[in-house]
């Protein structure tokens, strides 16, 4: 038991350390990817479609890489996921430098594959069996992913002047950092994850007689359909994540168009994304002492007080800040108590299958957002998107108090 607790520290501080660095590339995707789709598309209506594209992308990158895992093992799956970012940014300075608005979405959709890395990455920490710490060991994933996190939005200034130095079109200098991170994120997952924790775990199991399960989207909705937990698990982490990914991809351009430049909004997404992961290891350990379902209605109720925020004080730089920064406090509370009550809720040899499905899902549930706040925020402005933004959250409370959950 003391090697299986020794490998598992050992994986968490790879992992983290991956994080660190995957981290940089997130900010710039959802808010600076935002003002350059509407700048290449010439439509306000079309900014959302950064956010869109990003979480579509991770969306469709979740099941391949996750089977890639449970063939090959997360550090092939890991290091394969951050190399396809490093595509996608590169492509996206391309795309300004063309100026085709299509060539833009292919790069971001790329890039969306680094997301769902980051989302795999913290269903990796609980491979290998850890009694009664799975919230912590997520939660300490997800805290890593803070500083690249954090720190991206608040390069767009020097990552303009550094794009301006290597004559690189306007807003993508950001990116030039984002490709920098991700070689050495695939550097880390690559060399660093060994043994494989997937694969030690696959291990351990086939050491106690059991075979090794065929995986397959259907086999993971059947295992979703005979668990009322675990389907809860997923809805909530979904529409969680659309919650956010709504309200946050439309700030940047709400913020421009208040008159403010790329220093204040990136301040602003960057308070917005330390409230998603500095907080997680708090939110994991309360998850494992309070209750994982207790947390996620907790993530819900401080979603009301973000849209509040964000939506009554529409016109006002400090109000809005402090709701992207509640709202990204719901996301951490929200999606590291359901990630935790997912994954303790699965049999073991469906939860790869299932937690790939679940990333999927949340994806596809952002990719929606992102793609119906650019239009409402043009029909009904800021305000009437967080209005819209609450129907989910809603939905959540309902089926949490409908839902029996032990763990």
């Amino acid at each position: 038991m003391k090697n299986i607790e020794q490998i598992q520290r050992r994986t968490i501080g790879i992992l983290a350390l991956g994080q660190v660095l995957g981290g940089f590339g997130l900010g710039s995707v959802l808010s600076i990817g935002s003002l350059l789709a509407r700048d290449l598309s010439g439509s306000e209506a079309w900014a959302g479609s950064a956010a869109t594209f990003s979480t579509l992308g991770a969306a469709i990158w979740a099941i391949p890489l996750s089977r890639l895992a449970y063939a090959k093992g997360r550090r092939i799956s890991l290091a394969t996921g951050a190399a396809l970012a490093i595509t996608g940014a590169l492509t996206v300075i391309e795309a300004a430098n063309l100026r085709i608005f299509p060539v833009l979405l292919l790069g971001i959709f790329f890039l969306g594959a680094g997301s769902a890395t980051s989302l795999q990455a913290r269903f990796a920490a609980t491979d290998i069996p850890s009694s009664g710490k799975t919230g912590r060991s997520i939660g300490l994933v997800v805290w890593a992913t803070t500083v690249g996190a954090v720190t991206g939005p608040n390069l767009f200034g020097p990552g303009e002047v550094l794009g301006h130095a290597l004559g690189l079109p306007h807003l993508t200098g950001p990116f030039v950092f984002t490709v920098a991170a991700q070689i050495s994120s695939t550097l880390i997952f690559w060399f660093g994850l060994k043994p494989d924790p997937l694969k030690y775990a696959q291990q351990l199991q086939a050491d106690a007689g059991k075979a090794k399960h065929k995986i397959s989207i259907k086999s993971a909705i059947e295992t979703l359909k005979a668990n009322p937990v675990a389907r809860y698990a997923v809805i909530s982490i979904a529409l969680s994540h659309m919650v956010m990914v709504s309200v946050m991809s439309m700030t940047p351009v709400h913020m421009q168009d208040m008159g403010y430049d790329v220093v204040v909004v990136g301040f602003t997404i960057s308070l917005h994304i330390a409230g998603m992961y500095a907080a997680s290891p708090v939110m994991g350990f309360l998850a494992d002492k309070l209750g994982k379902k207790p947390m996620v209605i907790a993530g819900q109720l401080t979603y009301l007080s973000a849209l509040a925020f964000a939506g009554f004080g529409h016109d006002d730089r400090w109000m809005v800040t402090i709701g992207l920064a509640l709202l990204g406090l719901g996301w951490s509370a929200s999606t590291v108590a359901g990630s935790a009550l997912l994954a303790s809720s699965l049999p073991a040899e469906e939860k790869t299958n299932v937690q790939g499905l679940s990333d999927s899902l949340m994806n596809l549930s952002g990719a929606t957002g992102g793609a119906l706040a650019g239009t409402i925020l043009s029909l009904v402005a800021f305000q009437g998107l967080n209005l819209f933004a609450l129907l989910p959250v809603t939905a959540i409370l309902v089926m949490s108090f409908i839902t029996r959950a032990k763990n």
